[in-house]
């Protein structure tokens, strides 16, 4: 049964946009199909402030694989493409997270939906409520917006054009 799934992308190592592109191009060749894709934000670091500015994108995709292992697909794309997470939340050729995974609750320990500090992230709040502003998250209810509207993350998030 296919599931409606939303992924948070970002890259700060090397050519942010193609990494971001390349992304999206193997998770089509994963089982996991695009459907829509938010414009891309060059956003500020946080947590680890010590390091380039990221690039990041939301994507709405469908997927029939279940939830860990579409987390299992996605960590197998980000070692093919050499990424290496050498400092926690620190530099990325490329980061893809799951956001949501339908309406589903899940935390174990390695894997929990919703992601557990979306609502604390500008970065991944701006793309989302792009392309998915009216969604709720399936444990407090708030639509992305009204996440984004609350959120108290004020880290610096600029559309980009020319990427």
């Amino acid at each position: 049964m296919k599931q409606i799934v939303y992924l948070s992308l970002g890259a700060n190592v090397g050519d942010r946009g193609k990494n971001l592109r390349d992304a999206m191009a193997a998770l089509g060749n994963a089982g996991v199909c695009v459907t829509r894709v938010s414009s891309t934000y060059e956003t500020e670091p946080v947590d680890y402030l010590d390091q380039p500015w990221f690039l990041n994108c939301a994507v709405e995709a469908e997927t029939e694989l279940k939830a860990v292992e579409l987390l299992h697909t996605l960590r197998e794309i980000e070692t093919q493409m050499g990424s290496k997470k050498l400092v926690a939340k620190g530099p990325r050729l490329i980061d893809m997270d799951v956001l949501l995974y339908g309406n589903e609750v899940i935390y174990t320990a390695e894997l929990q939906i919703p992601h557990p500090r979306m609502q604390l992230r500008r970065f991944v709040l701006e793309p989302l409520a792009e392309i998915a502003p009216q969604v709720r998250h399936p444990a407090s209810g708030l639509t992305v917006s009204e996440m984004l509207a609350r959120t108290p993350d004020k880290s610096a998030v600029r559309l980009v054009t020319d990427i």
